[in-house]
């Protein structure tokens, strides 16, 4: 399995430069929900722990399925989805997350918290692990 490790602060400028390293890890076009899931789960941290929180991102799996994974420092914030209301700017991250990722959830570990998802990479398979029948009009 191919895996990428990035160390990283969490910073607006990092937002960026994740997607950047998911896009050159993955291939261009293979994944955007990816890169997506990165920035608002660095955003997420940005948010509510602040800039310049430690943070680790990992993106392992390139077949059918990759897991991305966002580990930081503080346990005691859980992510907790919200109910954004139309004009609302924030609030939505964690329902992308949900709409786009196969599963998703949170793990306490040692000294901190992953968030973590598992997305679909290959048009080819189902949600359920079926190959699925493309055809084309």
């Amino acid at each position: 399995m191919n895996e990428l490790t990035l160390r990283l602060l969490a910073t607006p400028g990092a937002v960026p430069l994740a997607r950047h390293a998911v896009r050159e890890h993955l291939g261009a076009g293979a994944c955007p929900d990816a890169e997506l899931c990165v920035s608002e789960l660095l955003t997420n941290v940005l948010t509510h722990l602040g800039e310049g929180t430690p943070v680790t991102l990992r993106i392992s799996g390139r077949a059918a399925r990759t897991r991305v994974e966002l580990t930081d420092p503080d346990p005691r914030a859980w992510p907790v989805p919200r109910c954004a209301a139309g004009a609302e700017e924030s609030g939505r991250g964690l329902a992308l997350l949900d709409a786009l990722a196969l599963k998703w959830g949170v793990a306490r570990g040692p000294g901190g918290k992953t968030v973590w998802c598992e997305l679909e990479l290959d048009p080819g398979h189902s949600r359920d692990g079926r190959v699925a029948l493309i055809t084309g009009g």
